[in-house]
């Protein structure tokens, strides 16, 4: 009985169950399974977290590309301008700016007094007023600071005041060329000339989608301004203001060959540095592109076009005449001759004396419709289109009559702009080939692709021996700089005052081409009101102030230009005309006071 109660009984055994072992098996594998899923879990988010640290360190490297209201509000990048040589004539530099986030200041009038206390010239009213607007995140506090209100504006400490670089503008030759270059604002958008074209090939919409561009990233403008030539120009011109108590002036440089405008220069201008200065503001109607944007009568520079039109018709040649006897009447009208000779004039004649009645008669010889139609060829009745936004419609009669050509013949009665009267003298002198001006570097390949023959070369050569002449024995002798070969046109234009013409009130020009034997340059001076010199007799007319100018000018920016100067008259310098001839020896000695 002892061994039964120390020795328990044995335990029934019991068969496993099929289904215990399938749930171990299921168990087991789920484990698996969740551990295998934790796992892939844990690796994705690692991965996740991962490429966001990346991104941030690579935002922290990149602080330009973080989205923030100052970072919208910044002034884009824009391309630098330079001359035709390279030099710079616009380029950005960074300035910083003062902001405000008026939601994050916890004291506005505290800020206000802080901020003007450093800001002197930010009106305080006027500030709170900008803080106080408590719905928006951003405003800005003062643009362009200088480096010691930088600094102040960094010690105050202010939360929810910053600073922010931008880009400004800035010109380094001031006025020179500032008609052509225009000027950006204080957002560096353009306002005008070059600046508002660059916009208008699509950096401001491509600004405005928020594409801005850093300045590595935009390709240099290279326009055909020579800087050097341009001061040049610029200088004589201011001079030549001074010197005949002119009201305005400009002047203008044309490569004959290629369209391209070497300088340009119009007085009274401004400095696109600060285009708003009181002084000098660019948006005067007194400072505007008076080559560009103003239209004038041309007075007899116009006569260069009416003879190459008779020219050219072969109704009219070198040899012919015409009669300038007396006065040319049209019904109660009477047209005059300023250097009257009261004979017949040969062509060169006509041209030498700038006979308002020989060119009358040629003019009525082709008739109105023919008359309009050549000007219109020759690109003098539409308005002239360039890369400057700035552009004028001439002016000339709606119901042209015959009187309207007679007086348009001689450069009254229809008002263009001086660049565009340019273009026209350039078709006469290179060969026959009307060319549209550009302020871009082109070459003359380029050039020709969209260039009209509108009047034969034997023309042009006729047209280019008549200017020379001129230059010898004519109007023009003023011009005939030592060395140049130069020729010339004068063009004296009465302004019209309450509807008439004024006696007293002149507009003056004076067109001039060097070499004129093979042309490459085309120079033309406008004055607004000269006045007379006792020195000069008290002559006012083209030839004494404009004609003046245009001579300083050449024999200036000649060595700039590269024209070297031949003290030797060329051998056949027509040679078209030379088996016609023709010659600079065979035709009657002229001359006046250069109308």
């Amino acid at each position: 009985m002892s061994d039964l109660l120390e020795t328990p009984p044995p335990r029934p055994t019991r068969k496993p169950s099929k289904n215990a072992g399938m749930v171990r098996a299921v168990f087991s594998t789920s484990l698996e399974t969740s551990a295998s899923r934790m796992r892939l879990a844990a690796l994705g988010f690692l991965v996740l977290y991962g490429v966001i640290c990346a991104k941030l360190v690579y935002l922290g490297f990149k602080p330009e590309t973080v989205r923030h209201p100052a970072a919208e509000a910044v002034s884009a990048s824009r391309p630098d301008i330079l001359d035709r040589n390279g030099e710079v004539l616009a380029s950005d530099v960074k300035v910083m700016s003062v902001f405000a986030e008026p939601r994050r200041l916890i004291d506005k009038d505290e800020a206000t007094e802080l901020l003007t206390a450093v800001l002197p010239d930010v009106p305080s009213k006027e500030l709170r007023e900008r803080l106080g607007a408590s719905k928006k995140g951003f405003v800005w506090v003062k643009r362009e600071v200088t480096p010691h209100q930088r600094d102040e504006v960094f010690h105050l400490g202010l939360p929810g005041v910053g600073l922010i670089a931008e880009n400004k503008r800035v010109y380094p030759n001031g006025p020179i060329g500032a008609h052509v270059l225009g000027f950006a604002n204080i957002d560096n958008q353009g306002i005008a000339g070059i600046e508002k074209y660059i916009d208008g090939q699509g950096l401001a919409d491509l600004h405005n989608l928020g594409f801005g561009a850093t300045p590595d990233e935009l390709q240099p403008i290279t326009l055909s301004l020579d800087i050097r030539a341009t001061h040049a120009l610029r200088d004589e011109l201011e001079k030549g203001v001074t010197r005949f108590k002119a009201k305005a002036g400009a002047a203008a440089i044309l490569d004959v060959n290629t369209g391209e405008v070497i300088a340009l220069a119009s007085l009274p201008d401004y400095d696109p540095n600060h285009p708003t200065d009181e002084n000098a503001n660019a948006l005067d109607l007194t400072h505007i592109n008076r080559m560009n944007v103003g239209v004038y009568e041309m007075g007899s520079t116009f006569k260069a076009l009416t003879i190459s039109m008779a020219l050219d018709s072969g109704k009219v040649n070198l040899g012919s005449r015409l009669d300038a006897r007396g006065a040319l009447s049209f019904g109660r009208f009477k047209i005059h001759d300023y250097h009257a000779q009261n004979r017949a004039l040969t062509v060169p004649e006509v041209f030498t004396y700038s006979s308002n009645i020989g060119t009358a008669r040629m003019a009525m010889g082709q008739g109105v419709e023919k008359h309009k139609a050549y000007l219109r060829k020759m690109g003098q009745l539409t308005r002239m289109r360039t890369e400057l936004p700035e552009s004028a419609e001439p002016i000339y009669p709606k119901n042209w009559s015959e009187l309207n050509t007679m007086t348009i013949a001689f450069g009254h009665g229809l008002a263009v702009a001086p660049l565009q009267a340019m273009m026209a003298v350039g078709a006469l002198m290179n060969g026959g080939y009307l060319i549209t001006p550009t302020f871009l570097k082109r070459s003359q390949e380029e050039a020709m692709k969209n260039a009209v023959q509108v009047v034969k070369p034997e023309t042009s050569e006729a047209m280019r021996y008549l200017m020379r002449l001129n230059a010898e024995i004519g109007t023009a002798k003023r011009v005939n700089v030592d060395g140049y070969f130069v020729g010339g046109k004068t063009g004296t234009a009465e302004k019209v005052v309450g509807g008439h013409y004024s006696k007293t009130r002149l507009f003056t020009t004076f067109m001039a081409v060097a070499p004129s034997d093979k042309p490459k340059y085309l120079f033309l001076t406008i004055m607004d009101e000269p006045q007379g010199r006792p020195e000069d007799g008290g002559y006012a007319t083209a030839a004494y102030n404009a004609g003046f100018v245009t001579g300083e000018i050449i024999e200036r920016t000649g060595p700039i230009l590269g024209l070297a100067p031949r003290f030797e008259p060329p051998h056949t310098p027509f040679p078209l005309l030379a088996k016609l001839g023709y010659g600079m020896a065979n035709v009657p000695a002229a001359g006046g006071h250069g109308h």
